[in-house]
């Protein structure tokens, strides 16, 4: 299988594009052409664990890499001292009406970024050996808050790679910029970025189209690629737990070979949902995908009208990591459902850059529409559906999940169809805000002070991820603007 720009040029290969992140001409790859499995063959993946699903999902897309060299790797990167469930991505009912919680938080950071970031550095290492880049890679991340710390977790002390990550100054919960700013390794560097993750996004997209200044990181013996979900390597770890997660409603009696569900996924940079539809087209039966946003509601607006403009105010919110106003990978997406007509794509991001908006024709809103359902939740909303669904089920979820339950009861109306809804992040790594939604607390004392009055509120532990990160000094300090983000990568990397 190989992979072809959203915006036009030549396919090139599943390493190739791992290596590359982002292509050539800014545009992002996407698979020729998708696999196929049968309802026989979905229930052949039920009998199997999570890691024996990932080893037969990923083979389908990564067709460069052998089956052995993904069981070593799949393996490594979901293993027992890693990911502490046996089933590694649990499905846990939430009261009796047919809705369920996918938890994605139980890897080494605490957020769902962990079933990707675990596994691309083994990819984007092979990946080097399979193309002959003899060089070392320089991975630049920006991060809502999870992208971040899953990166440096999995790129950290990697041979061959150097790591940096822009997080939003003050856009970030402490406990996110904490695991961050405390993250030990020789070849990590962390930046705060003055404004929002857009300004960071933006700045990172900048410095990978700069073609001066790849030139200046190939003479000292560097390669840019990406972490962020911009990269296929990232994005296709994520379509595994989709169809893991049918796997596990069937083998507990919830459905049968052939049910459809739907999906439920709080958004923000838009890939975990478009993972959800690389599963659907591939033969997992989803019925529909209902995108979930906070205040920041760009998606929910587009998927309503057509029009994606990102011109409005922008919100800080309790759900920090879907704190974003341009999701970049919609446009795999609108590349899809255009009938892979590079020409409308390249016309759809150059009317983004120059005015902030544009609007799909009407047959492309269609497919959309007939796929995909959108809605949206503040602040106090979010709050109360956590203290809703504590109270009515004993079930304490994070602020971004809580967002997507939110507009799933919207959307749901009396429809029984068993719905899948993906949990991101650990309650804990959002304690102050969930302890006065949950149980009325205000947050008191430092954060770890907040996760302790949380776990006896709940009854239920900490992450030792994330208390272990008291008494850690915090070693990245230095906030820039994001005109000065490439100066200050060239800067750690020590080229002028």
């Amino acid at each position: 299988m190989d992979y072809i720009s959203t915006r036009g040029g030549r396919p090139v290969s599943a390493a190739q594009a791992i290596v590359s992140g982002l292509a050539p001409d800014g545009g992002l790859y996407v698979p020729q052409s998708l696999p196929s499995f049968s309802l026989d063959e979905i229930a052949s993946l039920a009998k199997l664990g999570y890691t024996g699903r990932a080893v037969e999902v990923l083979s389908r897309f990564l067709t460069d890499f052998t089956r052995g060299e993904l069981t070593e790797y799949v393996g490594r990167a979901y293993a027992k001292s890693k990911f502490l469930p046996e089933a590694v991505a649990p499905v846990v009912p939430l009261g009796g009406d047919g809705a369920y919680i996918l938890e994605l938080f139980h890897g080494p950071t605490c957020a769902f970024k962990d079933f990707a970031l675990q596994l691309l550095p083994l990819l984007l290492t092979a990946s080097l050996k399979k193309t002959g880049v003899d060089k070392t890679v320089v991975i630049l991340v920006a991060t809502s808050g999870d992208t971040g710390k899953a990166a440096l977790e999995g790129f950290a002390g990697v041979p061959g790679t150097k790591i940096c990550v822009f997080y939003p100054d003050g856009g970030t919960s402490s406990i996110q910029r904490r695991q961050m700013t405390t993250q030990a390794g020789d070849n990590v560097m962390v930046f705060a970025a003055k404004g929002n993750f857009d300004d960071a996004q933006n700045g990172v997209k900048r410095i990978f189209t700069d073609a001066a200044f790849a030139k200046a990181l190939s003479e000292h013996g560097y390669l840019l690629s990406s972490a962020n979900s911009i990269n296929w390597g990232r994005l296709v770890p994520q379509i595994v737990y989709y169809f893991s997660a049918y796997c596990e409603l069937l083998n507990a009696g919830r459905i049968k070979a052939g049910d459809a569900i739907d999906v439920a996924v709080p958004t923000g940079n838009f890939g975990n949902i478009l993972a959800a539809w690389f599963a659907k087209h591939s033969g997992l039966p989803i019925r529909r995908l209902i995108c979930a946003s906070n205040r920041n509601n760009v998606l929910t607006d587009f998927i309503k009208t057509g029009t994606y403009d990102r011109n409005r105010d922008f919100f800080l919110t309790t759900s920090p990591s879907m704190d974003i106003l341009i999701s970049s990978n919609l446009e795999r997406l609108l590349y899809l459902l255009c009938g892979r007509d590079d020409g409308r794509v390249r016309g759809y991001m150059q009317s983004l850059a120059k005015t902030g908006s544009y609007t799909v024709e009407q047959d492309v809103l269609a497919r959309l529409q007939a796929e995909f359902s959108a809605g949206c939740a503040d602040d106090a909303q979010t709050a109360q559906t956590i203290r809703d669904i504590w109270e009515k089920t004993g079930y304490l979820c994070d602020t971004h999940t809580a967002v997507a339950v939110h507009v799933c009861e919207q959307a749901r109306g009396g429809d029984k169809t068993p719905i899948v809804i993906a949990s991101t992040a650990s309650p804990f790594k959002f304690a102050a805000s969930v302890l006065p939604a949950a149980f009325g607390v205000a947050p008191q004392g430092d954060d770890f002070a907040q996760l302790n009055t949380l776990s006896k509120a709940s009854g239920l532990s900490a992450p030792d991820a994330l208390a272990g990160l008291q008494g850690r000094k915090e070693r990245f300090l230095t906030v820039v603007a994001p005109a000065d983000m490439k100066q200050a990568v060239a800067g750690w990397l020590s080229l002028f």
